[in-house]
């Protein structure tokens, strides 16, 4: 099979790149520089120039393909990001589907799988939900499921098939946000933000280990099942035992509590409301429609397999007062490219 995928620099779309070439078929990832081409030929991909947001350069790229997959994103990093910052990650989710849909046409290509969050249905109450449940966007996630029902509208319109795949928090070791978490935990500067005036109410979150996220959209983009699917490890936790698991493995400060409130003029109304809503749910259906099982079952040995990785690569060193960030240190010496979004 020829894969075309966009967004094959990002932390998603480069280990998706490996897991297809891995299991012998032809990728072609879309680049935007030498240093995205030499990521996407790393991994076994043929890296193709183009922009999401360029119909026109999408064209030649995905050429003889016989699935495209919209894995782009451009989710702000920022500390607080604001609306503007939020734009683009809009436009790439909005019109990147436009394109990439009408591209998949043009080309014949069967399949299309984009990318989703499952936090777009997360319920008010904070109870459990699957693929069932009535959306429920905030003005983060609109353009997600904006995407989504590009994605349907445009298959049913055309001869290939839609799979949408919603994924959970994601976390790995190259993952800008783990990796903030990480250097403010070792700093203490990393606090638990909660519900409530003290802070003290939690919010279970669903996570997915990126390397896991990977093998499912490889499995929708070559399976035989198509639909809406919610891609998630198995047991929903708390952001405060994810930020604890994380700092016990690095042997940092406990971190403390913020009120929601508060954080929110530190880190944002976005990052607090991502943090502090529950999304409990579960991967069930995939796992039974695509024989399914994440590697990093959990978030602990997720976590795990992250702290090791940062390890051997540099980003943490060992001193005798213990773990000592050298996060962008490590990158600049590594013969590695820093990802995309």
């Amino acid at each position: 099979m020829r894969v075309f995928i966009a967004g094959a620099t990002g932390v998603l779309g480069r280990r998706l790149v490996a897991e297809l070439a891995d299991r012998g078929h032809d990728v072609v990832g879309l680049t935007r520089d030498e240093s995205g081409d030499r990521l996407v030929r790393a991994r076994g991909g043929d890296p193709r120039r183009g922009d999401v947001l360029d119909r026109e350069s999408l064209r030649d790229a995905a050429v003889g393909a016989d699935a495209v997959v919209h894995a782009a994103t451009a989710v702000p990093t920022e500390r607080k990001p604001d609306p503007a910052d939020w734009e683009r990650n809009d436009r790439v989710r909005r019109e990147g589907a436009r394109n990439l849909t009408a591209v998949a046409e043009e080309v014949g290509a069967q399949r299309f799988v984009q990318q989703s969050v499952v936090w777009v249905a997360r319920r008010p109450d904070g109870s459990a939900f699957d693929e069932t449940a009535d959306p429920n966007p905030d003005w983060t996630t609109q353009s997600a499921l904006d995407a989504e029902r590009i994605a349907r509208e445009a298959a049913a319109e055309s001869e290939f098939e839609t799979t949408v795949l919603r994924c959970g928090f994601f976390y790995a070791h190259d993952s800008a946000h783990v990796r903030s978490f990480g250097e403010q935990l070792l700093a203490g500067n990393a606090p638990i933000v909660g519900r409530g005036i003290l802070g003290r109410r939690d919010a279970e979150l669903s996570f997915l280990h990126v390397d896991d996220a990977a093998t499912a959209f490889a499995e929708a983009t070559t399976g035989a099942r198509t639909g809406l699917y919610h891609v998630v490890d198995e047991r929903p936790v708390t952001t405060a035992a994810f930020l604890r698991a994380l700092a016990d493995r690095l042997d940092a400060p406990d971190p403390r509590r913020v009120p929601g409130w508060l954080a929110k003029y530190l880190a944002g109304e976005a990052t607090v409301r991502l943090l502090t809503s529950p999304m409990p749910t579960t991967a069930e259906k995939f796992r039974r429609d695509f024989d399914w099982e994440p590697r990093y079952p959990t978030s602990r040995e997720g976590l795990d397999a992250v702290v090791e990785r940062w390890r051997e690569d540099g980003t943490l060193r060992e001193t005798a007062e213990g773990y000592e960030w050298r996060g962008d240190e490590a990158r600049a010496s590594s013969a590695t490219p820093a990802p995309e979004a």
